[in-house]
């Protein structure tokens, strides 16, 4: 059976026809993840839900252990995720309510632990292209059949928040071509690539943060209130985009670790080989 997983807020697992749910604690190698994980059959699937921001949206994008969340997902068989996350807009025809699965990301983060190979492992993954193509195409043909605006492709930037951005700063990330902008893609999506775990993010447009003059600045009140409307979206693409997910992992992202372990085994110190061994085999 396949397994996939949904980091986004707590409400997300409440979809009709999801059975046999169960709450899983997790103990990991880099402490605790989130919350308790929400585990239940839906279709033909078995689906893993962790609220990114913990029960009651209590952690800030900087206090998430992106490490143990990522981590207990791969220790529970999740083999894709899918990230639900509120942003931005940066570009007018992007509006509030719209949906975009973004291809690219920009990390503008600063000192949130980016990678599971350190204390005497090193791994270079390669993030070229760090969206799974096929996740994105299923994700995409199920927001359009759910009658949604669907904007494919684009580039989220990630921000270390918890504050919006300047107005300086808006300017300037619409002068890289930003599509859309948030606080939790990074370093989710790293670490799923290293886990070698099929990642895309389904980026519900909430606002168009403090760029167009022709719209009152981004509040959290905006925010809250699109994004109760888009919970309900999220769930009837998720209900649809689930049975279309092959059984089969078409992509390259199981292999992304291949190749990218620099460090021999044997020169590993037992401590980095135990926090590691769920991700090593087949690494080197």
């Amino acid at each position: 059976m396949k397994t996939i997983g949904v980091m986004g807020g707590s409400g997300l697992y409440e979809m009709d026809g999801l059975s046999d749910v169960e709450r899983v604690r997790v103990e990991t190698p880099w402490g605790d993840p989130s919350s308790e994980l929400v585990a239940g059959a839906f279709a033909d699937a078995r689906m893993v839900f962790l609220p990114r921001h913990g029960e009651g949206h209590a952690l800030s994008p900087s206090e998430i252990n992106f490490r143990a969340n990522v981590y207990a997902m791969k220790t529970l068989g999740v083999e894709r995720i899918v990230s639900v996350s509120a942003v931005g807009s940066m570009k007018e025809e992007i509006e509030p309510g719209h949906v975009v699965i973004p291809d690219q990301f920009i990390d503008n983060t600063r000192g949130r632990a980016s990678s599971f190979f350190e204390g005497g492992a090193v791994a270079h993954v390669s993030m070229a292209d760090p969206v799974c193509p096929v996740l994105s195409d299923v994700l995409r043909d199920a927001a359009s059949g759910c009658g949604a605006v669907v904007h494919s492709g684009g580039t989220y930037v990630c921000i270390e928040g918890p504050q919006f951005s300047t107005r300086a700063e808006s300017g300037l990330y619409r002068q890289w071509g930003v599509d859309v902008i948030g606080m939790t893609a990074m370093p989710e999506a790293k670490l799923a690539r290293e886990a070698g775990i099929c990642y895309c993010t389904l980026a519900l447009s909430t606002d168009y943060d403090c760029w167009n003059d022709a719209h009152d600045d981004v509040t959290v009140a905006d925010v809250i209130e699109t994004m109760n409307r888009n919970v309900a979206a999220a769930k009837n693409i998720l209900a649809a985009a689930v049975p279309a997910v092959s059984e089969n992992r078409e992509c390259a992202c199981p292999e992304a670790l291949r190749g990218a372990v620099i460090t021999p085994e044997r020169h590993m110190g037992e401590d980095a080989k135990d926090r590691l061994s769920l991700f090593l085999k087949g690494g080197e």
